[in-house]
């Protein structure tokens, strides 16, 4: 499911609309958030893929962890990788716009210029695994069953959409409530479709490894429960020769095997047991991918360049925790982290550091606040710190060679001005005598190394810090409950952020469990900010909206920024082949085939090397 979402538009000009019933409804093949779709109504294929790209093959994908369901809608369990390619959605995004949607299920789309509602209408041709047809009950049902037993994401996500109701025998119209989100048809088009006939007689919201009757192009094979999952593609998927899936989904076999440890994963894949592999972890990237597979040529590193903006990556705190309360402390605990020491010691220079929940991306704030900006901040001058109109955010600097002693300066002048003390070198709360202790909650070993400096320098701070390393079944559920000091989070951002700040940043989502807000952010003149970035009239206006959020956040401190880098870092066994084009907003992944030539010689040269 694609949460990349977008409002902001003014107008919603589409390459040739045909007008309707009224002059203000048009009937259209897709929508746009902003300007004119790039694809018109009789585009063959997008352009990033190759639309005679060969069928068949198996590749092999690992993931790190554990899995215990295949559903993936609901708050309990951890779901298996991959789940998401057994369903379809109504409508589907490409990767080289900043928001566009074209119809999948929906074989057409329409709305008034208001956007108050919108309507589908659903492709004769689309068809259940069991080879029933997705009916208008299905939609009605998957909207009402997501919002009222799903998780709670689905219940913010989709809480404006009021009703969904038949009016023809293959059209679903939904109606919105009052507001001015103008995100929602493009939000309805990314709900997923279930069936109503199935969960007729499954418990929903249980979980479960029997896999859920689904639409999409492929089928569950078998499961290993929390070891390995096995996709196959549906021979007659019913979308496969629509626009939008031409030259996608070209592998028979899609397995995905578990291990419990990065280094084991990484062995694995030198070994072959499997053929893809995509690299988050710098020093990994610049030290473990050699061989004799990557000498001659049997594994491919690459890194592909990428416009995605990069979001926000952190230590977050969790300012539910009353420690963390002042936003003083928290940006004073900042001046610990010392990046410049660690990007050139730990990660070999490669990365860029964070200064912007938007970064890489036109929305990012920078400097001083334009006059649009302040025009917006302006009625808010009393409840911000007043540094938000006076001074650039900035995260501490040092000279990278591990001397922090300017900067723990400053973090103690900041920490005295908290009226927290220093206290036989214990860092002391002057409301209850308690000494600051935090607890560095992670998932993946691979952050002990970057914690460990971070935590040296907070003890000289007079902090008592450790890090807690646990399983992936566990680390979900505290984070679904709140129940951590301070984690390593991501928040991927769009060119077009909407609805989902809802639950990135908003008082209601600071109490609802499962919310990706993490740092329990309880702000009013943020949820302010983010209604109005929602209900943004032009592309201008949602730009000066997530500026000025942007700032905001900056300046609570509510995370301790970490770094970003522009490409993606790939390594795969020379079976697999791309298209010519990458999309400028995603890898393209699922355009990807098997080369039967390449697969041959790879075979050949394999059992010549003795592997």
């Amino acid at each position: 499911m694609r949460f990349s979402t977008a409002f902001a538009a003014v107008s919603l000009l589409l390459a040739g609309p045909a007008l309707a019933q009224a002059q203000d409804i048009y009937v259209r093949h897709g929508l746009a958030m902003h300007g004119n779709l790039k694809y018109g109504p009789n585009f063959t294929a997008f352009d990033y893929v190759n639309p005679d790209a060969p069928k068949g093959g198996e590749v092999r994908q690992s993931a790190i962890g554990s899995f215990d369901t295949l559903n993936p809608f609901i708050l309990k369990g951890q779901p298996a990788s991959g789940i998401g390619r057994i369903f379809e959605t109504l409508m589907t995004g490409s990767e080289d716009e900043a928001f566009s949607q074209y119809g999948l299920i929906a074989e057409t789309v329409e709305m008034p210029e208001d956007r108050s509602w919108v309507a589908f209408t659903l492709r004769p041709e689309a068809r259940w695994h069991d080879g029933t047809p997705i009916t208008v009950e299905d939609v009605i049902f998957s909207l009402e069953i997501l919002k009222t037993k799903g998780h709670p994401f689905y219940r913010a996500y989709y809480a404006d959409v009021i009703k969904a109701e038949k009016i023809a025998d293959r059209k679903v119209k939904f109606t919105f409530s009052d507001g001015l989100n103008r995100e929602l048809p493009l939000i309805v088009g990314e709900l997923t479709i279930l069936s109503k006939a199935y969960y007729e007689s499954i418990d929903f919201e249980k979980t479960t490894l029997v896999s859920p009757l689904g639409s999409g192009p492929y089928r569950v094979e078998s499961v290993d429960p929390g070891r390995s999952i096995t996709y196959t593609r549906v021979k007659d998927y019913w979308g496969a020769d629509i626009a939008v899936r031409r030259g996608q989904q070209n592998f028979d076999t899609i397995s995905v095997d578990y291990y419990r440890d990065p280094t084991v994963a990484m062995e694995a894949f030198k070994a072959h047991e499997y053929d893809f592999r995509a690299e988050n972890a710098s020093k990994v990237w610049a030290t473990a991918y050699v061989g004799p597979a990557f000498d001659d040529g049997r594994i491919v590193k690459e890194e592909i360049a990428n416009g995605r903006p990069t979001g926000m990556q952190g230590f977050v705190f969790n300012t539910r925790r009353a420690k963390f309360s002042d936003p003083r402390l928290r940006r004073a605990l900042g001046y610990a982290f010392d990046f410049e020491w660690t990007n050139k010691n730990l990660f070999n220079g490669a990365y860029t550091r964070t200064e912007s929940y938007f970064s890489n991306s036109e929305l990012a704030s920078s400097g001083l606040p334009d006059a649009a900006e302040l025009a917006l901040l302006e009625s808010f001058r009393y409840q911000i710190p007043a540094t938000v109109f006076t001074e650039a955010y900035e995260t501490p600097k040092t000279d990278g060679s591990g001397n922090t002693r300017r900067n723990l300066r400053q973090a103690l002048k900041l920490l005295m001005q908290t009226g927290w003390n220093i206290e036989d070198g214990k860092l002391v709360n002057p409301a209850d005598g308690r000494p600051l202790e935090i607890e560095f909650l992670i998932v993946s070993p691979l952050f002990q190394r970057i914690i460990a400096p971070f935590i040296k320098n907070l003890e000289k701070l007079g902090v008592a810090a450790k890090i807690r390393l646990v399983d992936s079944a566990q680390y979900q559920k505290r984070l679904d409950e709140f129940d951590f000091d301070m984690i390593v989070a991501s928040i991927g951002q769009s060119l077009s952020p909407g609805n989902e700040q809802n639950n990135f940043w908003t008082s209601a989502a600071a109490d609802t469990p499962g919310s990706r807000n993490y740092a329990g952010i309880k702000d009013p003149v943020v949820d302010s900010l983010v209604d109005t970035l929602i209900a943004a009239a032009d592309r201008a206006s949602l730009v000066t909206a997530a500026r000025a959020l942007d700032r905001v956040l900056l300046s609570g401190y509510y995370v301790v920024p970490h770094w970003h880098i522009r490409t993606y870092r790939v390594a795969y066994w020379n079976k697999l082949a791309r298209p010519a084009v990458t999309p400028k907003y995603g890898l393209g992944f699922s355009s990807w085939w098997v080369d039967p030539d390449l697969a041959d010689a790879l075979a050949g040269r394999e059992a010549a090397a003795g592997d």
